[in-house]
């Protein structure tokens, strides 16, 4: 029993394991369902609030209390959702409930209970010689299968098929186990299976799953052979109507005890969260400095394209979307830090047309996103998103201040007016992607007003230039995105000038306007 209790608490001592059943009948070892022995693991953590899932982010309230009573309940689970949900990562969380390791018997192909064997290798075994048979132990890492659904999946690879070499080298009839070469789903028994994509599996192989699902044991090519299996499968899918590739058929989805639904994430708090743990920031030897609000323009992206008319909802805007643009985005800044000989990595609003490439292989688009283009829908997506933070730091540029009793007209715009009026008088500023801090806070420091409002509103000091010229260009940026002043990208260089002027050149319209 002292073996029992420590597997099951996850303890990795150095002990000596029972080689034989005999001595696991002596120590008291009871095997467990592998359902019971997930179910009483998660018991255990829940009673010391020990986390379950560490690393999924925003399922608190949602996802996890589903996954929990599924697993309480002893149900197998489907778990529905659109693409870069965490689903698989989910799944692949699960084996770290089971016990560290159990005991089989040596040599077996299916990992069979040493107490009540399966498979007639081992019965034959335990009936010839009793409790002298030896026994191996199975860690947990090894007790998980998984399966990627594609079309070409075959019954034979799921469950298993004859082997005619096997049968005629040991003299066996095709009816007899022996002939067996078991499939990754028998390999897996007392664990857990998992199938991603299900949808993608051809209906008749889904139907091949339904024994497995509903009586537990197996059956190859019709024989008079079957054999119980003791496993806890998990399913993930898209929505049925996700693609034409295929659907989940009903009689196997009504075999499934719990589907739980996921989702991305409901906050940008959490979308941040999400990002920052598994995008690549850090670059080696150099100090990378992201402001937070550029983590919020990422995030706010793809906010957007879940909401966009030009982008198909069915196929959903995975959490790769951000992870990508936030690498390319670092990655610019980076790769201009190399280029200046500058230590420190700080993206800057120029950089954001860098972040593209990113996002347009992560969307998929109706037919009036593709007339316009992957690209110029995720540059109006990251426009839209700009505009948005930006009314999070500053004053919306289309709310006009009310005139008080005393003040002028030019006086009613005055957060803004120093910056358009400097435009209007037709001035205007170059920045390239590639210019070394000192040029470029230079360039933006030539407009009145801009660094008193900046410092103002993000409440920054001169002493962190790298910001502060940063966020200068935020404003500019806002400030178009909100149609107050021009902009035009021509090969790694931002212009940014007055906007009616560029109305009667033909340009000026932001991105967004024109879509």
């Amino acid at each position: 029993m002292e073996i029992q209790r420590a597997l099951q608490q996850g303890e990795n001592r150095l002990m000596r394991f029972p080689a034989t059943i005999g001595a696991l009948r002596r120590d008291g070892y009871t095997v467990q369902p592998v359902k019971d022995e997930i179910r009483n693991n998660l018991i255990r953590k829940l009673e010391i609030h020990e986390p379950l899932f560490p690393g999924i982010i925003g399922y608190d309230q949602t996802v996890v209390p589903s996954l929990v009573n599924a697993i309480l309940a002893r149900h197998d689970i489907l778990l529905l959702g659109l693409r870069g949900q965490a689903k698989s990562r989910i799944v692949r969380q699960l084996p770290s409930l089971l016990d560290e390791n159990i005991p089989f018997i040596k040599g077996c192909e299916i990992n069979d209970n040493p107490y009540k064997p399966a498979c007639k290798r081992c019965a034959d075994l335990v009936k010839e010689h009793g409790d002298d048979i030896e026994i191996e132990w199975l860690h947990r890492d090894r007790r998980f299968g998984e399966k990627l659904a594609t079309p070409d999946v075959t019954i034979a690879d799921l469950i298993g098929d004859i082997d005619p070499i096997k049968a005629a080298s040991q003299r066996l009839h095709y009816s007899h186990e022996g002939a067996i070469h078991y499939g990754i789903i028998p390999r897996t028994n007392r664990g857990i299976f998992a199938i991603n994509e299900l949808p993608d599996l051809q209906p008749r192989i889904q139907v091949g799953l339904f024994n497995i699902m509903e009586e537990k044991d197996i059956q190859i090519r019709g024989f008079n052979v079957r054999i119980p299996l003791d496993l806890m499968i998990v399913f993930t899918a898209n929505p049925e109507d996700y693609t034409n590739r295929g659907n989940l058929i009903t009689p196997l989805k009504d075999r499934i005890d719990s589907q739980i639904l996921t989702h991305y994430p409901r906050t940008i708090e959490d979308a941040i969260k999400i990002t920052e743990q598994e995008a690549w920031i850090q670059r080696d030897g150099r100090t990378v400095q992201i402001p937070h609000y550029f983590k919020e323009i990422i995030e706010q992206a793809a906010f957007e394209a879940r909401k966009s008319e030009y982008v198909d909802q069915k196929s959903g805007v995975s959490a790769r979307f951000t992870i990508s643009a936030m690498e390319n985005l670092v990655s610019n800044a980076e790769r201009r830090s190399i280029l200046v000989g500058d230590r420190t990595v700080a993206p800057r609003i120029c950089d954001l047309a860098h972040a593209l490439p990113g996002m347009t292989g992560k969307v998929e688009l109706v037919f009036e996103g593709e007339q316009e283009g992957p690209a110029k829908v995720s540059k109006a997506l990251t426009g839209k998103a700009v505009r948005e933070v930006f009314k999070q730091y500053f004053p919306d540029p289309l709310q006009k201040r009310p005139k008080h009793q005393g003040e002028s007209k030019q006086h009613e715009d005055s957060e803004y007016s120093k910056i358009i009026s400097w435009f209007e008088g037709g001035n205007k500023i170059e920045i390239a992607d590639d210019m070394p801090l000192d040029s470029y806070f230079d360039e933006l420091d030539k407009i009145k007003g801009l660094r008193e409002l900046t410092k103002r509103h993000m409440k920054l000091s001169e002493a962190n230039k790298y910001e502060l010229a940063s966020a200068m260009e935020f404003v500019l940026d806002g400030l178009h995105q909100s149609s107050r002043i021009a902009k035009d990208e021509v090969d790694r260089v931002t212009a940014y000038k007055d906007l009616i002027g560029s109305i009667f050149a033909g340009k000026g319209k932001s991105i967004e306007e024109e879509l």
